[in-house]
């Protein structure tokens, strides 16, 4: 999106479904969801808490440091709290905040239109690669 551009134009270009002045704040938003695995850790963690080897496992593909990160990206926006139990070896335990719950609704808005429009896009990227040809 270009600068410039802060709105979503539609068929019907006369009547923007969403628009954003300059600091409405979406791009702090956008740089957590649009990052590789925060996605991937909030739907895990919607199931409710996980220890960190357990988070490691269900998340496929994510190393170590990755996993770490994003954890703590998430702790400091407020989305996931972190609980240390004092044991031997100490054991982690990751949870969704209030607010970590509510962006679930939207990450369900996401993979249901992904689902519903996965078949759309795929035809329109081979109609496209044909062209490119």
């Amino acid at each position: 999106m270009s600068v410039g551009h802060t709105e979503v134009t539609t068929e019907a270009a006369d009547d923007p479904v969403v628009s954003c002045a300059e600091e409405c704040g979406v791009r702090d938003v956008q740089d957590r969801l649009g990052d590789k695995w925060t996605v991937h850790v909030v739907v895990e963690l919607a199931a409710g808490p996980r220890r960190f080897r357990e988070l490691q496992r269900l998340v496929t593909g994510i190393s170590q440091r990755m996993l770490t990160l994003t954890l703590r990206r998430l702790e400091r926006d407020g989305l996931v709290t972190r609980t240390v139990y004092p044991t031997t070896p100490p054991q982690v335990e990751y949870e969704l905040t209030r607010t970590g719950h509510s962006m679930t609704h939207l990450i369900k808005q996401l993979i249901d239109w992904s689902l519903d429009h996965r078949a759309v896009i795929g035809r329109a990227r081979e109609e496209w690669d044909a062209k490119q040809t």
